[in-house]
């Protein structure tokens, strides 16, 4: 396994937490190589050497949060709702800048399509309509319920600067999960 030089990895995390920070002041359209650079303090040089533009980073990034996303969900796949719910709140509020950023209206909207194609995706093995209370309801409905009331309420937890702990949402949504699939 290849070691990653600390330099390059300190860079690459300065290189990011600027483009976050610097997309909850402005537009992303109007953020330059250069605002990453100076915030980042290091060279534009540096920025190309690891990423073509400021739209690569954006990808980039958000494909970090989407694959450690998948990761969690990997890892509790076993648990019920409520106990799977715990380490995604942990992560969301761990990033918060990152999450309240992009589901922000001057955030990337790019973000919150991938985060719903996502969850699309992890719940679709959940969604039963053969049997129980949706029988006979259309499993791409459900979906699209489910899914647009979880990114929906991660979006009002985030917005609202986390009025309640992980746990207690953790709790609550997993409760309502568990009623709906």
């Amino acid at each position: 396994m290849n070691k990653v030089d600390r330099r390059i990895a300190k860079s690459q995390e300065a290189i990011k937490k600027a483009v976050i920070e610097l997309m909850s002041e402005k537009s992303f359209d109007d953020i330059t190589i250069q605002d990453i650079s100076d915030r980042a303090n290091v060279s534009r040089g540096t920025i190309y050497l690891h990423y073509l533009d400021k739209f690569d980073l954006l990808g980039k990034l958000i494909a970090e949060h989407i694959n450690k996303m998948g990761e969690i969900c990997e890892s509790t796949a076993e648990m019920d709702f409520k106990d799977a719910n715990l380490p995604w709140f942990e992560y969301l509020k761990s990033h918060f800048l990152f999450f309240s950023t992009m589901l922000a209206s001057k955030g990337a909207p790019s973000f919150r399509r991938q985060f719903h194609e996502f969850l699309i995706e992890e719940f679709k093995d959940e969604v039963d309509t053969t049997k129980g209370k949706n029988q006979g309801l259309n499993e791409d409905v459900i979906l699209q319920f489910i899914v647009t009331s979880y990114v929906g309420i991660v979006e009002w937890w985030i917005t609202n600067g986390m009025p309640y702990p992980p746990q207690v949402m953790a709790e609550q949504v997993g409760i309502l999960l568990e009623r709906n699939l």
